[in-house]
């Protein structure tokens, strides 16, 4: 069995199917299960489940699909006018035996377009002879060399018989080839058919003779006499043709048996060789060029005596006789039928022309599909670019796959990369060994990126790096998240050369949908590996003896306490569950990047990408009215909002039966989500509204100036309200996100508005993503959870409470400010719990946030793993007041 094709011994296409998805199903159950066994992230564990189903369907299905890539290729191809192109039949299903056709058609089509050519040439070279005699009969007769005697007229005659011969057979083919020759069945007495026959056959001047027997005499048979007049002169002729001077032609019909005749001609020629008898009654395989004729009057005869239901075949003579004997059996009664045309001429073109067989070149490029020989410039003329590795699909049109060679040092990257991370990251916090993984894949992308060198490029390339460094300098898991997911954004748009508001997000799906994209160049990659003779041994090798080495080493370490010593002393674990998790981690990581370096190196054309233009209102007031009336209601809410804030606190108690607290926190995320749907408010009223008078762009410049000045004012409300309920509630990481985010949507209302007042967001998108990234670089920049602690802190010493419970889960990135502010009995409860042993990693985790942290608890006096006279249920509370003087209760209506 073919190991490319490994269901090639399934003989249905139903059975493979089925087959393709249970095993999928099985290998994604079997690899989750030991993910699961062993402990692994889900979100490792989930896309390693799935790539390894999809990698099995790509390599069960490879064997199923091929033929019909190869199909396409060659389809295309031979619509170019190369008909020598097989593919590959090794299946016995449905598609081995479609390509088994298709093989059978390509022979077919490869030998009618020889026909054709050798048609061309043979009828050129016929009309030529003749035509050139009668050119230079007549000018002979013009220029007075020869005088128009009956002798040089017969001459010009003889050469117009023969022009007219040829055209007759020419005739008399096209309408066999057409199906429009029908049989007109009539009695017919043989003897005197065949005298007839014989005196219309042209003799020539050796005078040969011909002589017809018939048995019995009075011998009739039901067929068309016209037809089997034309089948008499053409064996005659030909007979005539090939046999000596003096030489003599027999010609008789005989019964056969009870429903058949035979009719057959004999010269004293030499004969046709026993290689050539089935060649004979093809067209042009006579040799009637060599012997004056055309080459079609056999291949005439063949189908007359198709039509009648019978076959003619060349007899080979007695040892005694010379010549050539033709037997033509025929049925007494011939019953009238529909033509069928045989096989082996079934797909013989009838027109000279030299350009693709038209049926084909439509049906694979549609209608209007240009001739690709009338083109040759143009490779696949009418399909469009075709993959190296494979027949187009539905991407094609958007994502090209561009003539990329083989990329084995980019495979072994991604690869060296993912080994990296399986080995430094399982068992070690998020620290330099993760910072440097992400350099380094980021490195390896903008090393074979197509677009590295443009400026956009080299931008999104150095922000995504500051991104990417976050994890070296921060141990808040959100900020680092963040920081990673926004840097991925960023990379991918600057791969893509992004700059539309539609062309962002569709740069990052490309990225997941590379893993699809990029298999046909990872197949040739894989391929093209093999001709380094050496590589797989050695990568087997080296397989087979980590295998040895994991067994054997784990078996003995775990029998043997010494030899388990020395074994960690070499290797860190020999577990089967870190094991189990180093191999996710290097399949998700080496996925990851080949699919991103993938991305770098055959981006798709999204970079202006955009929504196809959509019809503009008829009237103004289609969309004036519903954006005033959106523009009315922000302005009542923010007249509210005044008046709240003016009317005092018994005007807020007697108009809501709220306090402020209350007051400022109850619709924070309704004017978060209010702010957005104002920007989408905006980019549809863009879209929508016509810009082709004055007026309509000074009534859409007023409407959506207002509207963005108004979200602003609401922005602003927003921070207000979250300001106040921070100040009376305290601080946290996710407010102080909440308000870095109101902030960036206020930025992009002003981005909007600039665009209202210039007509021109070509700058728009980039200027969003580019912010997006700054706003997210200044919140790593700020220590959030350093920051938060600082401003809580700040609130204790002014005689509010704290809210210690929540201090104690901040990262690392807290602890000096903490350490330094707080009294020591409350971080001697704080970090009397702490895992002192996450700080003190080694150098591979080393982490900014935690090296300060580790430096700051050290420097500490009291603190550590105890907490001895302390009653920390007192102090770790979400309401902790202090030692000492009794702290007044925060007023429920703080502050007015």
């Amino acid at each position: 069995m073919n190991p490319a094709r490994p269901l090639d011994a399934l003989s249905s296409i139903k059975t493979k199917l089925g087959l393709l998805v249970g095993v999928s199903v099985v290998v994604a159950v079997l690899v989750a299960a030991v993910g699961d066994a062993a402990q692994v992230p889900w979100w490792t564990s989930v896309p390693v489940t799935v790539a390894a189903a999809l990698g099995v369907t790509q390599w069960l299905a490879r064997g199923m699909t091929s033929p019909l890539r190869e199909m396409t290729r060659a389809a295309q191809k031979m619509a170019g006018g190369d008909y020598s192109q097989r593919v590959t039949a090794s299946s016995s299903d449905e598609v081995g035996q479609l390509a088994v056709a298709f093989n059978a058609m390509a022979a077919d089509l490869a030998s009618a377009d020889q026909e054709r050519r050798r048609l061309v040439a043979t009828v050129s070279h016929e009309l030529r002879t003749p035509l050139a005699a009668q050119r230079a009969l007549l000018e002979n007769l013009v220029d007075g060399v020869v005088s128009p005697n009956d002798e040089a007229l017969k001459g010009a005659l003889r050469q117009s018989e023969r022009l007219g011969a040829l055209v007759a057979d020419l005739l008399d083919l096209a309408r066999l080839d057409a199906g429009v020759a029908p049989l007109s069945i009539t009695d017919v007495r043989v003897a005197d058919l065949l005298l007839a026959a014989v005196s219309e056959t042209p003799m020539d001047s050796r005078h040969v003779l011909v002589r017809c027997e018939t048995q019995p005499a009075d011998l009739a048979v039901q067929a068309d006499p016209a037809r089997l007049t034309q089948l008499v002169v053409n064996l005659v002729d030909n007979a005539i043709r090939h046999s000596p001077p003096g030489g003599e032609v027999l010609v008789s019909a005989r019964v056969n048996d009870a429903s058949t005749w035979w009719l057959e001609v004999r010269d004293e020629g030499p004969g046709i060789p026993g290689e050539d008898a089935e060649r004979v009654f093809d067209r042009f395989g006579s040799g009637g060029d060599a012997a004056g004729g055309t080459g079609l009057g056999l291949a005439i005869a063949r189908w007359v005596c198709q039509l009648h239901g019978g076959t003619i075949t060349a007899l080979p003579n007695d040892r005694a006789a010379t010549g050539a004997l033709l037997r033509a059996s025929l049925p007494l009664r011939t019953q009238p039928e529909p033509l069928t045309r045989p096989e082996t001429e079934a797909a013989m073109p009838t027109q000279m022309t030299p350009s693709p067989a038209p049926g084909l070149r439509a049906a694979l490029g549609g209608p209007h599909a240009p001739d690709a020989a009338s083109d040759p410039g143009t490779p696949g003329a009418g399909f469009g670019p075709v993959p190296a590795g494979g027949g187009t699909d539905v991407l094609d049109g958007l994502w090209p796959e561009r003539a990329l060679p083989p990329q084995p040092l980019a495979v072994l990257g991604a690869l060296a990369v993912g080994g990296w991370a399986a080995l430094t990251w399982p068992e070690r916090s998020v620290g330099l060994a993760v910072g440097i993984t992400l350099l380094a894949a980021g490195a390896l992308m903008w090393g074979v990126a197509r677009y590295r060198s443009h400026p956009w490029a080299v931008a999104c390339a150095l922000i995504a790096a500051l991104l990417a460094s976050t994890t070296m300098l921060r141990d808040a898991g959100g900020v680092v998240a963040l920081s990673v997911l926004v840097g991925v954004v960023v990379a991918a748009v600057g791969m893509t050369l992004g700059r539309t508001l539609i062309s962002i997000p569709a740069s990052v799906v490309s990225w997941p949908l590379s893993a699809l994209r990029g298999l046909p160049l990872l197949g040739r990659t894989i391929s093209s590996t093999s001709q380094a003779p050496i590589l797989w041994p050695a990568l087997r090798t080296a397989g087979l003896s980590l295998v040895a080495l994991t067994l054997f080493g784990g078996l003995f370490a775990s029998g043997d306490a010494v030899f388990g010593t020395w074994a960690e002393a070499v290797i860190p674990d020999l577990g089967w569950d870190t094991i189990v998790l180093r191999t996710f981690v290097l399949a998700l990581i080496s996925g990851i990047v080949l699919t991103g370096t993938y991305l770098a190196l055959n981006p798709p054309e999204v970079a202006t990408m955009s929504l196809p233009r959509g019809r503009h209102a008829t009237h103004a007031w289609e969309w004036a009215v519903p954006v005033g009336l959106v523009v009315a209601v922000v302005a009542g809410f923010l007249i509210a909002q005044g008046t709240a804030m003016w009317g005092g606190h018994d005007y807020l108690r007697r108009m809501t039966g709220l306090t402020y607290a209350e007051y400022v926190h109850q619709g924070f995320a309704q004017l978060t989500t209010a702010t957005l749907l104002t920007l989408v408010v905006v980019a549809l009223t863009m879209r929508v509204a016509a810009r082709t008078t004055r007026g309509d762009r000074i009534l859409l410049r007023a409407l959506l100036g207002a509207l963005c000045l108004l979200t602003l004012a609401v922005v602003a409300s927003a921070l207000y309200r979250m300001g106040l309920y921070q100040e009376a509630y305290g601080y946290t990481v996710l407010r102080l996100f909440v308000d870095g985010f109101e902030l960036w949507l206020g930025l992009v209302v002003v981005l909007l508005l600039v665009t209202g007042i210039r007509f021109s967001g070509q700058w728009l998108a980039r200027a969003i993503l580019i912010s997006a990234a700054v706003f997210t670089l200044a919140f790593a920049a700020m220590n959030p959870d350093a920051w938060v602690a600082q401003r809580n802190i700040e609130r204790f010493e002014a005689g509010r409470s704290l809210d210690t419970l929540y201090l104690s889960t901040l990262s690392a990135d807290a602890t000096p400010t903490l350490v330094d502010r707080l009294p020591t009995e409350v971080t001697r409860c704080m970090f009397g719990l702490r895992d002192f042993a996450a700080l003190r990693d080694d150098a591979l985790a080393w982490n900014l946030g935690r090296d300060r942290a580790q430096a700051a608890l050290d420097g500490a006096d009291g603190v550590g793993p105890n907490a001895d006279g302390v009653d920390c249920t007192r102090v770790i509370t979400d309401d902790y007041r202090g030692e000492g003087t009794p702290l007044s209760s925060v007023p429920s209506d703080y502050p007015v």
